[in-house]
């Protein structure tokens, strides 16, 4: 039987027309997806529960608004903000920037005058990632020690090998390294006059013995090879290098807190400097590590 027995009283194209909207017809009512049918809120008790928890699951508080976002949730968010406005760097990078910005911070300002905030806005990298770094702002004053040392160091081998290398040009250079950097004499001493502050030394301050540990570290160990290599050039026997670096440390130390007195005068601080010569070289056990 024909589906449409009036389909003889249509042309072959309307009759096609009118199939084709049928079938389009019912292709949309199966991709159409089911309308939720509201119901009444009920006044009984299961059914108020029943109704917070479909507003639960669909985001929504009791009165059907979006539900707030919880404190932690906000926090979050804030946090992410503010630090998305600070410049990302590979770890490595990020730490050589903190410990710059502090070694000049500390120089300029003094120890006790710069915060970490201060710092990272200086290296220009996020407060917390100094603490991520270093732990606190003492252990990183550890960091700029060994930085202090190592620059010290350099000024004294400057480009001349370990071997060649005469105290008469090393510790001259290191006078001269101390003159320039003189303010870290002072990191550590905000609020006294200069010559009381030149005076100390920056192991006498509680505060500073990181910093003072670290430097002598770097700068014992580089004069321990110094003089090794120079006994190895000529021969030299029976001098306990270790021991020797580090009396020699302690004898420069004391050099440098008279020479950068206030009150010494020009020609103080030229025979404190031509004295600390002449001593080391005759105490590290061979005349010519002093004139070679």
């Amino acid at each position: 039987m024909n589906k449409w027995p009036f389909a003889e009283l249509l042309t072959a194209t309307q009759f096609s027309r009118i199939e084709g909207a049928r079938e389009e017809s019912a292709l949309a009512t199966k991709a159409s997806p089911p309308v939720a049918v509201s119901r009444p809120r009920s006044g009984k008790a299961s059914d108020r529960a029943s109704d917070r928890a479909s507003d639960r699951a669909s985001g929504k508080g009791t009165t059907g608004k979006p539900a707030l976002k919880l404190a932690d949730e906000v926090s979050a968010d804030s946090k992410v903000s503010a630090d998305s406005k600070v410049r990302r760097y590979d770890p490595a990078e990020t730490r050589l920037r903190v410990i710059e910005a502090a070694y000049y911070l500390f120089g300029a300002r003094g120890y006790a005058n710069t915060g970490t905030a201060d710092i990272a806005a200086q290296a220009d990298v996020s407060e917390g990632s100094i603490f991520y770094h270093f732990g606190s702002k003492r252990a990183l004053l550890v960091e700029l020690g060994k930085l202090h040392g190592k620059k010290m160091v350099e000024a004294m081998q400057g480009t001349d090998t370990l071997d060649q290398l005469t105290f008469e040009i090393s510790l001259n250079r290191c006078f001269d390294f101390c003159e320039i950097n003189n303010v870290w004499e002072e990191v550590v001493h905000e609020g006294a006059d200069c010559a009381s502050s030149a005076r100390k030394n920056l192991k006498h301050s509680p505060e500073a013995e990181p910093f003072f540990h670290a430097t002598k570290e770097i700068v014992v160990g580089w004069t321990k090879a110094h003089m090794d290599a120079v006994a190895a050039r000529f021969g030299a026997t029976g001098i306990d290098t270790g021991i020797a670096a580090s009396l020699v440390f302690a004898l420069v130390g004391e050099a440098m807190q008279q020479y950068l007195d206030p009150t010494s005068s020009d020609g103080d601080r030229r025979r404190i400097r031509s004295e600390c010569v002449r001593f080391c070289t005759a105490a590290a056990g061979h005349p010519a590590i002093g004139i070679a």
